[in-house]
């Protein structure tokens, strides 16, 4: 970026989107809004399940979405650390401070029953490449 103003028109913020998923049946979805704002919702067929659990009792299962700025400390919580965290930004070429971008690349398969997967249309995830040849 050169520091000048696109046709005055400031950028766009990235609006990546996450299929949330437990023991790979979806439950909601984590959405990238602006200024690095995410908000969690649980799906509506989730919350219809007699058998829905939340992913954390720190996100217990409502209707109404969960904002937060940056991650939820939930999610936050999910990201490698230390060693492990430089591997994965060197390797993924993924900022540190992308946190957003490290949880859709390095937790579809993280400890746990919790699974998180880019979408880049909704309802529909995808498979980080790295994550591919698994």
């Amino acid at each position: 970026m050169n520091g000048t103003a696109d046709s005055g028109r400031e950028r766009e913020p990235r609006r990546r989107r996450a299929a949330v998923r437990i023991d790979g049946r979806r439950v909601g979805e984590l959405v990238e809004t602006a200024e690095g704002h995410t908000r969690f919702v649980y799906d509506a067929e989730w919350l219809s399940r007699p058998d829905a659990v939340p992913v954390s009792l720190t996100l217990p299962l409502r209707a109404g979405a969960y904002d937060s700025r940056g991650l939820h400390p939930f999610f936050e919580n999910l990201l490698p650390e230390g060693w492990l965290l430089q591997l994965s930004t060197t390797k993924l070429k993924i900022p540190a401070d992308d946190e957003f971008g490290l949880l859709i690349a390095t937790c579809a398969d993280c400890v746990g029953a919790v699974e998180i997967v880019r979408e880049t249309t909704p309802g529909v995830p995808e498979t980080h490449p790295g994550l591919a040849s698994r």
